[in-house]
């Protein structure tokens, strides 16, 4: 099978007027039934995307080819379960691996709509769970709003790093910037490979290795972050290489969801309606989290002063590092994944985990993109973020683990966070545009 991807990518290389199909009929197999099971289209859609960032295809035209791509596999999919309904299970590979189907079908009826979004995510359940929702007869508009949401989603959070990577290494990036890249990369992959492992093997001491982990990391990048300076110029360079006034629009209004009031509001509103529904620990986790995050990304930028970076043409008074808006929003999220993922087997749990960390990660991005933060100011936020809420659910859980949220409190927080948060962005979106004009490229 490798040495197949490695005679498409040949070829596709020497002919790149056939990579916008190619990434198109890939994205529809990685998620169209079955077929996504059986082709290893992450795989190759990360060695079209390097080869599309590296001046084939820009990054919009790349993110839209793939999300068409990806809503025809669902549609397809969901056509399957429709047309076929239980008579599906006859096909002779589903015979063959009925816990394909069978997995799918359990995860809907547990978690029903927002099983499209979550699944999304999922490789084993993303190409079935269309088809399980035609198959049990799911609306067909409600399916399609869910999978137009969900497949922008996975457009980019699928696509977005290899065009990066082709990117960069089409530009003049300063010399050391790959050796200093690497290093940052193989602490993110430890760390992250080392809690997904103790989580899935249900390791007693799971939190507080993750915990002692994250802190080891941070700490290194609060010594070492001087020299990552190659690291950060080459990041920055590629960040504001993807420039352009739509794609500044829209940056400047993910930013806007990790403003400290945004954040404050939106904190306290959550606090609030745990101490509403009585989840009186819950509320206490989620309390320490965030203000022990906010309390100790002060502390940090008082203490590094580090600037920010020369991009902007009125730059912000406040310090660079860590990031305030990359901690805040880690800190968020990392707390709605926690709670979510209460009670869920140890898969489920890194899944809620992996899935918050989508949205945080997309606004710590926006600030290297509108050049108001560095690389390693993003990181030292998110690992800050992460190890304080690490150590408020260990404290939180020191006599008894945390207990699951009833249903019923969700649906009161997911719908006021979701309002708060959008209607907070828009109405600050006009005044925020004149804090973010950039000096021409050079």
């Amino acid at each position: 099978m490798s040495q197949w991807i490695d005679t498409l990518t040949a070829w596709l290389a020497a002919h790149p007027q056939w990579l916008g199909l190619a990434i198109l009929l890939v994205s529809c197999l990685e998620c169209l039934a079955i077929a996504g099971l059986v082709v290893p289209g992450t795989v190759m859609l990360f060695a079209l995307a390097v080869m599309a960032g590296s001046g084939s295809l820009s990054l919009w035209q790349t993110l839209l080819l793939a999300y068409a791509g990806g809503l025809a596999g669902d549609l397809l999919s969901y056509w399957l379960g429709r047309r076929f309904h239980g008579n599906i299970r006859r096909l002779p590979i589903l015979r063959k691996h009925p816990e394909w189907l069978g997995s799918a079908e359990l995860y809907f009826l547990r978690y029903g709509a927002v099983s499209l979004l979550i699944g999304r995510f999922i490789g084993p359940l993303r190409p079935m769970l269309p088809a399980v929702a035609g198959m049990l007869d799911m609306p067909f508009l409600r399916f399609l709003a869910i999978s137009l949401v969900a497949g922008a989603g996975w457009a980019i959070a699928y696509l977005t790093p290899g065009w990066a990577t082709g990117a960069a290494m089409r530009l003049p990036l300063p010399e050391g910037f790959w050796s200093e890249a690497a290093w940052v990369g193989v602490g993110a992959a430890v760390l992250l490979g080392a809690c997904v492992h103790a989580s899935l093997t249900a390791k007693r001491h799971s939190t507080p290795l993750a915990s002692a982990l994250t802190i080891a990391l941070l700490v290194a990048l609060l010594i070492g972050w001087p020299h990552l300076d190659r690291f950060d110029q080459g990041l920055m360079q590629v960040a504001q290489s993807l420039r352009s006034p739509g794609s500044d629009t829209l940056m400047v209004l993910v930013t806007r969801f990790g403003d400290f009031r945004t954040q404050l509001v939106a904190g306290v509103l959550l606090w609030l309606l745990l101490l509403l529904g009585r989840q009186w620990r819950a509320a206490f986790f989620a309390g320490t989290a965030l203000l022990g995050t906010a309390l100790g990304n002060a502390g940090l930028k008082w203490l590094f002063e580090r600037a920010r970076p020369e991009v902007l043409l009125e730059p912000l008074s406040s310090y660079s590092f860590p990031s305030g808006h990359s901690s805040a929003a880690f800190a968020f999220f990392l707390v709605l994944g926690v709670l979510a993922g209460r009670d869920e087997p140890p898969r489920w749990r890194v899944t809620w985990l992996l899935l918050a960390s989508i949205p945080a990660a997309t606004i710590a991005l926006s600030r290297v993109y509108l050049g108001v933060h560095w690389p390693s100011d993003i990181l030292a936020g998110a690992l800050l973020a992460a190890s304080i809420c690490g150590l408020s659910l260990l404290l939180t859980q020191w006599v008894e683990p945390l207990a699951r949220l009833p249903a019923r409190l969700w649906w009161l927080i997911l719908p006021s966070l979701t309002a708060l948060l959008g209607a907070a962005a828009t109405w600050a979106l006009a005044d925020a545009l004149h804090l973010y004009r950039y000096a021409p490229p050079a």
